[in-house]
């Protein structure tokens, strides 16, 4: 066993406390990195709101971080002591069903291992986080850092940035595609730089008339107040794809109808029950879709891709000991658009 320090929930104050943290020894196809920086995302929040401490499983969240390769097992060939790396929200998939040989680990039919609250394919153990100062993880699981890529800022790629990246290559986006994204945040202000990255003409929905210019500054051509009935009257039937990041419980037929003929509404936001009117879908052929994080060769394109444009999060640092924080201020809204973690301070 390895020992570490991490950031813990506590279930009797929903908050999260600094605490040891046991890491299992390497095994042949493991390395354990240093973790330097992690996201903050929204599924952190719940998960942290959520937890009851039942069945005396800790939690320990984080799942988009990048750092330093520290130790390496036996049969690792990729990875040396040294290197930066990047590793995302999954950290083992079966890899023999057919989602997982093509290449769609994140849809593992055995489920995938999660970076955290999953369960270990080995010896069955509750996966614990990146709030902690060192992970340890199979080497086909971590992805090598560009060197062009800011660490910090490149940490949310890893969940928010493959989550709207795959549908996107999905689609065909690129070149003569249109495409809308709704909502600004962690998801949202990542789906605009990717899209206007692929040579797409892309355009913001938001009720909030303020972001435009914030908008236009990270690659959008047009924006939408979705709150004007004129405006969103003027882009009806105008999309190729849409992407709705929005995360809070809401109507997708007023997206919908910015769908072009054949075009799709991809729902990533909120990830719950909707309730959709067939005639929606069927005047203009309009298809709804969804997706969630990435496969492994999807992720490793995806950091390729933001290295080769200078592309990564708009971030919010902040030390690991102001995690609490970093929760209260996501649960307002109040950041722009990613808090980032600093794991440093755990030294």
């Amino acid at each position: 066993m390895r020992v570490t320090t991490g950031w813990q929930a506590d279930p009797t104050t929903g908050t999260l406390r600094r605490t040891g943290l046991r890491r299992r020894a390497l095994r042949p196809d493991d390395i354990a990195v240093r973790v330097d920086y992690c996201g903050v995302c929204h599924s952190d929040l719940h998960a942290v709101r959520a937890h009851t401490g039942e069945a005396g499983d800790a939690l320990v969240p984080g799942h988009e971080f990048t750092g330093t390769v520290t130790e390496v097992g036996g049969a690792v060939a990729g990875f040396a002591p040294g290197d930066a790396v990047a590793v995302g929200n999954i950290v083992d998939a079966c890899g023999t069903c057919p989602m997982c040989t093509a290449g769609q680990e994140n849809f593992c039919r055995a489920f995938p291992t999660l970076t955290y609250g999953g369960k270990d394919r080995q010896d069955g153990t509750t996966t614990l986080g990146a709030y902690a100062r060192e992970y340890v993880v199979r080497e086909t699981f971590a992805y090598a850092l560009p060197a062009a890529l800011d660490p910090a800022a490149a940490a949310p790629l890893l969940c928010a940035g493959v989550t709207v990246w795959e549908p996107l290559r999905a689609l065909g986006v690129g070149p003569g595609s249109t495409v809308a994204v709704a909502g600004l945040g962690g998801l949202g202000h990542l789906a605009v730089k990717l899209s206007a990255a692929l040579g797409a003409r892309t355009s913001v929905i938001s009720r909030t008339p303020d972001k435009a210019a914030e908008a236009r500054a990270l690659g959008a051509e047009g924006f939408v107040v979705s709150t004007d009935p004129d405006a969103v009257e003027g882009v009806r039937d105008r999309f190729d794809v849409v992407l709705d990041t929005v995360s809070a419980p809401h109507d997708p037929a007023p997206y919908l109808r910015t769908v072009a003929l054949d075009g799709t509404l991809v729902l990533l936001g909120h990830l719950g029950q909707v309730d959709v009117q067939a005639m929606d879908l069927l005047i203009g052929r309009k298809k709804l879709s969804s997706a969630g994080s990435g496969g492994r060769a999807s992720t490793a394109e995806l950091l390729r891709f933001c290295a080769e444009h200078a592309l990564t999060a708009d971030i919010e640092v902040l030390p690991s000991s102001q995690v609490n924080t970093a929760l209260e201020r996501l649960a307002r809204n109040d950041v722009r658009h990613r808090f980032v973690l600093d794991l440093s301070d755990l030294d």
